[in-house]
């Protein structure tokens, strides 16, 4: 009796332990996940943000400029933006472009979100924007949801670790995508590079339509979709110096958007004349604001998903 009593006490004990012990092993896991996709990791806060917001406010309060829910004009700034639909029934796209023009190419920056780089620090592009003044913004990259890539905002380096092919906004209102592991750093800062994005693929390249995106390496981050099928799309493009264009996809909604394949997205691009055009972060990311609101219909939810960055116009 005795033997059969301290056996059923074994057995309890290590069913016990067992269960404290996958109590622990799915709590460290659980935290391991929330780490990496959650809590905020603030590496440098942009400290000049108010500063430039500051001037912004003044700088807008004296210009004379025209606008309306789809245009705007200064004499530094023109912003044309046409909303196109093709197809039809479950084949149809909804896509905005916007036609920009700048007279100075620093009315071109990029911003994160809260003013903070670093990992798993997120807000909507519309609050990022507000926050910074815009008058149009796009979302960026995503920086926040990788560990590599060349990362250069507003002529500063913040991460260095070349992996992909990027793109690069210089001071003189240039564009040109570039492979991070071929030139360095500083390289890009002496060549008077201001932002790069590190996403991709490149779609456009010396005027010449990237057509083959079956070989296009990838970031392959929880939650990421194939590139190939229809999906929303974010990009950027440069017709000349200072002409820039900026065409936001909407998709996954069905009867409004399907979204777009990458080759049918770079195509849009040379259509309109751009001799460089570059992909961002898509999905939910996608999103184009002007004038204080959200222009396209982000997965046809109004409802922006937290991004870690932007680029945007101001005055």
């Amino acid at each position: 009796m005795n033997y059969k009593n301290k056996k059923k006490g074994i057995l309890k004990e290590t069913l016990y332990l067992a269960i404290v012990a996958s109590v622990l092993i799915i709590a460290f896991i659980l935290y391991i996940l929330a780490d990496r996709y959650l809590i905020e990791h603030v590496e440098s806060k942009v400290y000049n943000s108010n500063i430039n917001s500051t001037i912004s406010e003044e700088t807008s309060d004296s210009v004379k400029s025209e606008s309306d829910d789809w245009n705007y004009s200064s004499d530094n700034i023109t912003i044309n933006i046409d909303k196109v639909q093709t197809g039809s029934g479950s084949d149809i796209i909804t896509y905005f472009v916007a036609d920009v023009k700048l007279k100075d190419p620093s009315n071109l920056l990029s911003a994160f979100a809260k003013n903070e780089f670093g990992r798993n620090i997120i807000e909507p592009t519309s609050q990022i924007a507000e926050d910074n003044n815009a008058i149009f913004a796009i979302n960026g990259d995503y920086y926040g949801f990788r560990s590599d890539g060349v990362l250069i905002r507003n002529g500063t380096l913040y991460r260095d670790i070349p992996t992909r092919t990027s793109a690069a906004l210089y001071k003189d209102g240039t564009m040109q995508t570039f492979n991070e592991e071929e030139i360095s750093s500083s390289e890009l800062l002496a060549s008077s590079v201001v932002n790069t994005l590190s996403f991709g693929p490149v779609l456009v390249k010396n005027g010449e339509l990237v057509e083959d995106f079956g070989k296009v390496a990838i970031d392959t981050n929880f939650g990421n979709r194939s590139i190939q099928s229809s999906n929303p799309r974010t990009g950027i493009g440069m017709i000349e110096a200072n002409h820039f264009i900026f065409v936001v996809v909407d998709g996954r909604s069905s009867g409004y958007s399907k979204g777009m394949t990458l080759s049918a997205f770079a195509k849009v691009f040379s259509d309109l004349g751009c001799k460089e055009a570059y992909n961002l972060d898509g999905g939910g990311s996608s999103t184009m604001y002007f004038m204080g609101r959200v222009v396209n219909n982000p997965l046809g939810k109004q409802s922006e998903r937290g991004v870690s960055d932007i680029l945007y116009i101001k005055e």
